[in-house]
């Protein structure tokens, strides 16, 4: 199944109060999150990796700090979203978190661990737009960004943020990187 980013979806970003230069990271992570299931050996929600990436971020329409997950999976169920969008919004901060490291930060104490691999083709992809964005890692390219992806995450902190969010990243790449189509 393809999907298509719809812009009655950017709309409700947009009538959420999500920033411009968010959404436009939003949109920027889903076609990502989509290019890379394109790319992919399996069946998997297209649909579902398209929404979770263009909503991960709903809730800087309310803050920027680390809660904006939690805040992002409650607004996202006000407007109706299907609780497997919700949920990756919820899920999205460093990767999926502990219930250790969720009480760390201040945050609600669940497992925040991402289950399936749409979630994790999502959280990849955020992070790697994070790289190709942001200016901070000279890259040729975005399939640059992919195969120097460990190296930038343990040289720049701000990507791999701590260590167990770095492994988790790490882990998430090198699934995502064996499921790919040999070209």
């Amino acid at each position: 199944m393809n999907y298509k980013i719809k812009e009655s979806d950017i709309e409700i970003l947009r009538k959420a109060g999500v920033s411009e230069n968010d959404i436009k990271h939003c949109i920027k992570v889903a076609e990502k999150a989509l290019e890379i299931a394109d790319r992919l050996k399996i069946n998997l929600n297209k649909e579902f990796i398209g929404r979770g990436a263009l909503f991960h971020d709903l809730g800087k329409a309310k803050t920027h700090e680390i809660e904006h997950g939690k805040i992002g999976a409650e607004l996202g169920r006000k407007l109706g979203l299907p609780e497997e969008i919700t949920s990756i919004m919820e899920k999205h901060i460093r990767g999926g978190l502990t219930e250790q490291e969720a009480a760390e930060l201040g945050l609600p104490v669940k497992d925040y661990s991402l289950r399936t691999i749409e979630e994790k083709i999502v959280i990849y992809a955020d992070r790697l737009v994070d790289i190709i964005m942001d200016g901070i890692v000279e890259i040729r390219d975005e399939a640059d960004a992919e195969e120097r992806f460990e190296d930038i995450l343990r040289n720049y902190p701000k990507y791999g943020k701590n260590d167990k969010t770095m492994q988790r990243y790490i882990s998430y790449h090198r699934e995502i990187q064996g499921l790919m189509k040999k070209e």
